[in-house]
């Protein structure tokens, strides 16, 4: 299993991740210019690290995360996140093409959430076989 997930790294590095985390990382350079929006650089670059190699990882609910999280996220979504879902989703539609495409294609539809949603998240090593079509 952890030499499928090497491999599918390696190739989802070379197709689309690589290019996701660079944009990824201008966007929280770009945030973190300002005092104010330093939170969303941190979590874009949070993003980035994950979209730079899915495979293993997983998205879970940080404890204790409350009304702030919810706050930034609704704030996130309205400037970013639908534009970030757009992104995966059309990158999705181009890497389902061929065969081999389909689990990249599974990977970017799931950073869909944390794209959606970066704040009261994080993201931690899948230590166990994950089940076909869960998020």
């Amino acid at each position: 299993m952890a030499l499928l997930r090497l491999i599918l790294n390696i190739i989802w590095l070379f197709v689309a991740g690589f290019w996701l985390a660079v944009g990824y990382v201008v966007a929280g350079v770009i945030c973190c210019i300002l005092i104010v929006t330093i939170p969303f650089g941190i979590a874009s670059f949070r993003m980035a690290s994950y979209a730079i190699w899915p495979f293993g990882r997983e998205l879970v609910r940080r404890q204790g995360a409350g009304g702030g999280s919810t706050f930034l996220n609704v704030i996130w979504l309205i400037v970013a996140g639908w534009w970030l879902t757009i992104g995966h989703i059309a990158t999705a539609l181009g890497l389902a093409v061929t065969i081999i495409g389909i689990p990249l294609a599974w990977a970017s539809l799931k950073m869909i959430p944390v794209a959606l949603a970066p704040f009261g998240n994080e993201i931690v090593h899948s230590g166990r076989p994950r089940e076909p079509w869960q998020f």
